[in-house]
């Protein structure tokens, strides 16, 4: 017959083995989940990278349309005034001719200026939409 205190010990020691597999077995799931949370950290981290890069290329797209705009607007610009400038001489000419047909009194073939000079925002063919290929535009 076993004396009592070796079946205290035994039932202290099964109790001590499952106590040390738990102690294992929870330290192998903390392990796995931080090695879980360093993937999802460092596919985050890429994520960041790519989105970036991303958003570095489409800044550049829009500096250079930008840049594009400014450029259309001066030119633009510039062409009003000339517009303006030619239209203004036309007048003066037609006023000098109208003046030489009286004072000498020949019949000439003044032309009337265009409305289409007077008034440019009044264009004599519709403007045509500018469309954007998405070929040539790659946003990722």
């Amino acid at each position: 017959m076993a004396s009592p205190g070796s079946d205290g010990d035994l039932r202290y020691a099964n109790l001590d083995e499952r106590k040390r597999k738990r102690m294992i077995s929870n330290r192998e799931s903390a392990r796995r989940s931080r090695a879980k949370k360093q993937n999802r950290l460092d596919e985050l981290l890429g994520e960041i990278s790519n989105l970036q890069n991303d958003n570095n290329t489409i800044m550049k797209k829009i500096d250079g349309a930008t840049h594009m705009f400014v450029g259309a607007a001066s030119q633009n610009n510039v062409l009003r005034a000339q517009l303006t400038e030619l239209t203004d001489r036309l007048h003066s000419l037609n006023s000098v001719l109208h003046i030489a047909q009286e004072v000498s009194g020949l019949t000439m073939d003044i032309p009337e200026i265009p409305d289409m000079l007077l008034e440019p925002w009044k264009l004599p063919y519709p403007i045509q939409p500018i469309t954007a290929s998405t070929n040539n535009i790659n946003m990722f």
